[in-house]
């Protein structure tokens, strides 16, 4: 790169080679990004943030994960009777909590950026768009308009929050999963003490319960007939059962009508005819991928409605066999771990022409509410429409030593298997550590053949007093139905 006199646009080259240019610096991105470096590929990175890791670090996995984990802290602490007094009438804002978060933040992108760099990977800031099928133009801050031309580009942009054209956003009370971290840094008089969340999705869930736990009052509106249908049966229950018992005021099959701003609150009127008057609004109802402005369509790539690009079974897309897509902005399963693999499994093909490996067919799912769930296999719902002869263990976390010595003890390990074989065919957790917990069963389903066995769990040593321990409790408590 030239240099240019102090105070003017840096002069760059107009056309700058790589063998790879990747979009977005998210999960998907960094997968595909550094399984090319490390290929010994010239590798660019366009990041239209100032800062590489994207919304999973900093607007949704990374922020939303820590403001959980400092609400747990505070109620844990409000609730022991040892500090209880230490803490009473000290009152802990929005912003205060989200300090940590911000520590975690900056340590993540220090980390990520410091993997770009090692690689020798170019990163490059700004909005990309496609000049033609091999070039890409990025608009710089500084205003800069450098051109990268590849023969391989991955799209990792990822997805955003939905927002309906007649809800508005730029009211100061009415927020979406992005904005909501910004809760309490405008100079608002008093801290919101109720909440209205529309979409009762995985996020909906999560912030219910942060919210919650904040002791502010909740209302949560689902537009189903239950919480998080994918669930098994008995872990909806579960949730349902734990978010009312906190105090959250679920409605179901409820559809807005329309949303009304207010200078000291937001009315929801819902076609049903209720009317939901609370402080402020988080909408949270589905996600669009992050696909404008950056030319798709001049190239002939036209996403669908919901902003996302079609791919092939290798990420490939329609029209341009050298342009792949991965993570958000391909839609399901909208996980920042499969993203990752996915952008690993997208290089490996566009630079061998082949790819062997594939997303596991049974990806395990982490919600984190409060209590934590995790599942990973199928649910008790479609084994029985299937015609699978299964059986269930349970073990009931208050039964559990480590869950008594720790006082944390609601929770439940459920394990579905095959009753002839033994085969685990389904692991669900509800309780605190679930989404850890989950991978043991994950790790002896994933087996072939006889190794997915319900006896391993049974003639397997378990450190004592563990939660891992419930795998063994939940063996015996299935195998005794059996035999």
């Amino acid at each position: 790169m030239s240099s240019s006199p102090s105070g003017s646009v840096p002069v760059r080259p107009n056309g700058l080679e790589f063998d790879v240019v990747v979009l977005g610096s998210g999960p998907g991105g960094e997968g595909a990004a550094m399984l090319a470096a490390k290929a010994g590929r010239r590798v660019a990175l366009v990041e239209r943030h100032r800062a590489v890791g994207g919304a999973c670090t900093h607007l949704g996995t990374i922020p939303s994960k820590a403001l959980r984990e400092a609400v747990r802290t505070l109620k844990s602490v409000r609730q022991n009777p040892l500090f209880a007094d230490l803490v009473a009438g000290h009152v802990v804002t929005f912003p205060q909590l989200l300090t940590g978060a911000r520590r975690i933040i900056d340590s993540q992108v220090e980390l990520r950026r410091s993997f770009y760099h090692r690689n020798h990977v170019e990163v490059f800031t700004g909005q990309a768009r496609f000049v033609d099928p091999h070039t890409i133009e990025v608009e710089e801050p500084g205003g800069a308009r450098p051109r990268l031309r590849a023969g391989g580009i991955v799209i990792a942009t990822g997805s955003r929050p939905y927002r309906p054209p007649d809800v508005d956003f730029s009211h100061p009370r009415i927020f979406d999963s992005d904005t909501i971290l910004g809760l309490g840094h405008h100079g608002r008089e008093r801290a919101p003490q109720s909440i209205t969340i529309y979409g009762a999705g995985v996020v909906g869930c999560e912030y219910a319960s942060i919210f919650r736990g904040l002791e502010m009052k909740v209302n949560l509106v689902n537009n189903r007939d239950k919480l998080l249908a994918f669930l098994d049966d008995e872990i909806i229950d579960a949730l349902s059962y734990h978010l009312r018992d906190q105090g959250v005021l679920i409605r179901h099959n409820e559809i807005y009508e329309r949303i009304e701003p207010q200078p000291d609150g937001v009315v929801v009127h819902l076609k049903s005819g209720k009317k939901l008057r609370s402080d402020i609004l988080l909408w949270a109802n589905g996600r669009t991928g992050n696909t404008q402005d950056m030319g798709l369509e001049a190239i002939g790539i036209q996403p669908n409605s919901r902003g996302q690009i079609e791919v092939d079974d290798v990420y490939r897309t329609r029209v341009h066999p050298h342009i792949y897509a991965v993570g958000d902005v391909v839609g399901v399963p909208s996980l920042a771990s499969a993203a990752y693999d996915q952008g690993r499994f997208a290089m490996t093909h566009l630079l061998h022409g082949e790819c062997d490996a594939r997303l596991v067919k049974d990806i395990p799912t982490g919600i984190y509410t409060d209590p934590e769930i995790s599942s990973v296999g199928r649910t008790e719902r479609e084994l029985t429409q299937e015609g699978v002869p299964y059986e269930v263990g349970h073990a009931l976390f208050r039964n559990l030593a480590r869950a008594q010595i720790t006082g944390i003890r609601v929770g439940v390990l459920k394990l579905l298997f095959h009753r002839e074989t033994l085969q685990i065919l389904g692991v669900h957790c509800f309780g605190d550590q679930a989404a850890e917990i989950i991978h043991i069963g994950q790790a002896i389903m994933a087996q072939s053949g006889e190794a997915n066995n319900l006896r391993y769990f049974i003639n397997t040593t378990f450190n004592y007093p563990t939660m891992a321990e419930a795998y063994r409790v939940a063996a015996l408590n299935g195998y005794n139905r059996v035999f």
